[in-house]
């Protein structure tokens, strides 16, 4: 999927695409993901999720597979019927039908592809080779980025976050090959290895646009110190989680001051916006660093740096050859993938960037049941209400605070299933010339879409993801809580299922998202989606207090050998988690009738905990492991399950969970928040 805003979504979980009609048909709690010989006292993960960990492995094209990707994979499928459908019939010229099927179909045209060889992309080779000085790099850098290609730093649009009506631009780190600047600054053994590992393969990229070996050799080592540069100026993941550290607003005027070196005027007019007004700059430090760097660095330098950025922005929409080599290093070595996925599921993936609405309006017709929404809205409603409760009942916070809080929660949009409002791809050009053209065609017409909005009001109606998406978010910025269609069906959401399951699944995400609005980030929201402080300095001292042991407990967690999780970076979830836990669980017992009786030996309690842990039923890869420890504010599947619950009493009365189990914490231990 497009890259999200990272400080602007907090989203429950990464990276899955579409649903599982077929998923109604299986059991809401299937003995056959159990594994009865662990206790549930001594390891509950393993108890409620041992059976489905045996019967799914990982297949050799995933780094981690887990119930949703399942849940993703039948998904998947089915937007495969939709586009294959489109792609083998005529379609009526101009039509958004022709749109999908000309990109698949060029993506699916393997023979053409390696025919062309890198020609695509020598329209951008021969912009950067005629650069002659400081000042074309930075209009080829414009260029660039105008075509989804983002060199040296990032931009985009969002809403203010002091001023959630207006959208500005945001001025951004960025500009690295790797996933994030730990990567480059961590001098451990397996960072070491990773980052020979990466000079090797920027060396075979070369090789393969054409360089000899001493051209490559040298080339690579001009791409990785360039890069380090960027990264030691880079804030770290754990640092950008302070809203507040990444909100620096400023005119042209100050932009200019901290980085005297750019012509930014200039440059903003190359991206389209000749009038940008004040702006956001998320580290002023990067950007005065970028200006030197523009100084010091030569201009040949550059056009190398450049030429690197394009191969490596469109790398997997190659030749076979440059797309394995891609797979080597990000799939192979940073996440322990073994196989490349299919090429229908990679080429759907991309036409699904490109157009993800547009399919998106296709799929929910076909695979999205209106009693699905109606019900999804009465459990968020009996959430909403429990939320509120249970701030009403907390010992720690004021009055004065709780009053803030109850507006906010009251405040929350909910949208549920698919935008009001669908996009319009009418300006979208799609041809048969090349899929590179198509893919870059599409990047242009999201960057203009994208910088359209800047200086104007906030399009409250739109949708951050697509309806086909297995993912949930919220918005600080909107106080918006989103549940995309996808994943409302098993194993989240079971429309005909009972109480204690959909509580125990559908609902702890609904939990989770709405806690999002008052963990460590989203409490510095308002109920408009500014970014003030609506608390008193006790209670904002009592909350940090209580988030600690969240953090203490997840920091003592062994991930793999000796690498522990990270509990600073994963506390807005881990959080979520928890809150989604206790608000769900709450609003299960309101619900209850009082006649409620066990199902397959197990209690209206003990389903909802088995529900709530077969979410994060999970196999994963040592290289993932590592991988999403370094960079994902998520935790691992694993730990989701064992952290949350033992802070639930109900879970002990539930499962007889006694001292001494691992299970068990001590009261005085055990992390109360919301």
């Amino acid at each position: 999927m497009k890259n999200l805003n990272r400080f602007v979504l907090i989203s429950l979980l990464l990276g899955s695409l579409s649903c599982r009609q077929e998923a109604s048909k299986s059991k809401a709690i299937d003995l056959a993901d159990l594994d009865q010989s662990f206790s549930p006292a001594a390891d509950f993960d393993n108890y409620a999720n041992g059976g489905w960990k045996k019967r799914f492995p990982i297949p050799d094209e995933k780094s981690r597979f887990g119930s949703f990707d399942l849940l993703a994979d039948t998904g998947e499928v089915q937007v495969q019927k939709l586009v294959t459908e489109i792609a083998t019939n005529k379609q009526e010229a101009g039509s958004i039908a022709l749109k999908i099927a000309d990109f698949y179909n060029t993506g699916m045209d393997t023979a053409k592809i390696e025919a062309d060889g890198l020609a695509p992309l020598q329209p951008l080779f021969d912009q950067i080779n005629t650069i002659q000085n400081k000042a074309d790099v930075m209009k080829v850098v414009g260029d660039l980025h105008t075509k989804g290609i983002r060199p040296m730093y990032s931009i985009f649009s969002d809403a203010d976050q002091k001023n959630s009506e207006l959208v500005v631009a945001y001025l951004y780190q960025g500009g690295l090959g790797m996933p994030d600047r730990d990567y480059y600054m961590k001098d451990d053994e397996r960072s070491k290895s990773v980052q020979e590992a990466y000079k090797i393969h920027l060396q075979k990229i070369f090789s393969l646009a054409g360089d000899n070996e001493a051209v490559s050799k040298a080339n690579s080592t001009v791409v990785y110190n360039l890069e380090y540069r960027l990264a030691k100026s880079s804030m770290t993941l754990l640092e950008q989680r302070d809203p507040h550290k990444i909100y620096h607003k400023m005119n042209m005027e100050g932009l200019q001051k901290i980085s005297p070196e750019i012509d930014w005027a200039t440059h903003f007019n190359s991206l389209g916006l000749n009038n940008p007004g004040d702006f956001i700059v998320g580290q002023p430090d990067f950007v005065a660093e970028l200006g030197k760097m523009l100084k010091d660095v030569s201009v040949d330098d550059w056009k190398i740096y450049l030429k690197w950025q394009v191969v490596n922005s469109l790398d997997t929409y190659l030749t076979v050859a440059v797309e394995n080599q891609n797979f080597d290093f990000f799939g192979k070595t940073l996440t322990g993938q073994m196989a490349q996925r299919p090429r229908w599921k990679r080429v759907q993936e991309a036409t699904n960037n490109a157009l993800s609405e547009a399919l998106g309006q296709l799929y929910v017709q076909k695979y999205f049941p209106a009693e699905s929404k109606k019900r999804m809205n009465e459990l968020v409603s009996n959430l909403r209400v429990s939320l509120g409760e249970r701030i009403k009942q907390l010992a720690w916070m004021s009055d004065e605070t709780k009053a803030k809080a109850l507006d906010k929660l009251a405040a929350i949009t909910v949208k549920v299933g698919y935008p009001d409002k669908w996009r319009d791809y009418s300006a979208l050009e799609v041809s048969t010339d090349s899929y590179v053209a198509n893919v870059l065609r599409a990047r242009q017409f999201d960057f203009n879409f994208m910088i359209a909005k800047v200086n104007k009001p906030v399009d409250r109606t739109e949708w951050q993801m697509p309806p086909q998406m297995v993912n949930a978010y919220y918005n600080p910025s909107m106080n918006e809580i989103v549940f995309p269609a996808a994943i409302l069906q098993p194993p989240f959401f079971y429309k005909d299922g009972d109480d204690a399951v959909n509580y125990g699944a559908i609902g702890v995400v609904i939990g989770h998202e709405m806690t999002h609005g008052f963990d460590d980030q989203g409490c510095q929201y308002d109920k408009v989606g500014n970014l003030s402080n609506w608390w008193t300095a006790d209670d904002s001292k009592l909350f940090g207090e209580r988030t600690k042991v969240l953090v203490d407990q997840f920091n003592n967690y062994t991930v793999l050998d000796t690498l522990k999780a990270n509990g600073e970076l994963s506390l807005g979830e881990n959080i979520a988690d928890l809150g989604g836990l206790n608000v769900a669980y709450n609003a299960m017992k309101k619900a209850a009738t009082g006649d409620e009786k066990p199902i397959d030996g197990f209690t209206p309690d003990q389903r909802f905990f088995l529900a709530y842990a077969h979410l994060w039923a999970q196999n994963i890869r040592d290289k993932e492991i590592v991988r999403r420890t370094k960079e994902d504010v998520h935790s691992l599947g694993r730990f989701r399950v064992l952290g949350p619950l033992r802070n639930l009493p109900e879970f002990y009365t539930a499962f007889d969970v006694k001292e001494g189990d691992y299970m068990y914490l001590k009261a005085a231990d055990r992390a109360v928040i919301w």
